[in-house]
């Protein structure tokens, strides 16, 4: 059964960019196709969850090759952006230093729960779990439209 989603979306402002890509680059280090995150939209007041999107079109990158004809956004490529979207928030609000990489380290208790197809707008949230100075884990949701497509728990490192 999935979970409840961490936020209730609709009581947010998500036509709102709180900050852009140009920003983001500064703490996220992924680049060109890998940059997977578009924008941070909403900070919560106590600063434990964020949420942020991946806007998908028809053309991107990995259109053609998954699936020909009928392009599926790649679940590991959601896990990525979701990851990009902890890195960024744990590094502007909890790292004593901004300039580390954070790692992939893990992930539990992940689902798919509905196939994303371009153009859409994949909205991450990303709520702190656990923080320590060196590592942290955040659970993660997707929605297109509304709709929850992805969960899981992050576990990012400092490398």
């Amino acid at each position: 059964m999935p979970a409840q989603p961490l936020v209730d979306l609709s009581a947010l402002d998500l036509s709102r960019t709180l900050v852009g890509p140009d920003e983001i680059r500064q703490l996220c280090l992924q680049r060109n196709r890998f940059a997977l995150l578009d924008a941070v939209l909403h900070v919560s007041e106590d600063r434990s969850l964020v949420v942020g999107c991946k806007d998908l079109a028809a053309d991107d990158w990995w259109a053609a090759d998954h699936i020909p004809g009928r392009p599926i956004f790649p679940g590991v490529l959601q896990l990525e952006a979701a990851a990009q979207l902890a890195t960024w928030h744990f590094l502007s609000f909890h790292a004593a230093d901004k300039n580390q990489f954070v790692g992939f380290g893990g992930l539990n208790e992940t689902r798919f729960r509905g196939i994303v197809t371009p153009p859409a707008r994949l909205v991450l949230v990303a709520k702190s779990v656990r923080v320590r100075s060196t590592m942290f884990t955040y659970a993660a949701q997707g929605f297109v439209d509304g709709k929850l497509v992805m969960e899981t728990e992050i576990l990012g490192v400092i490398v």
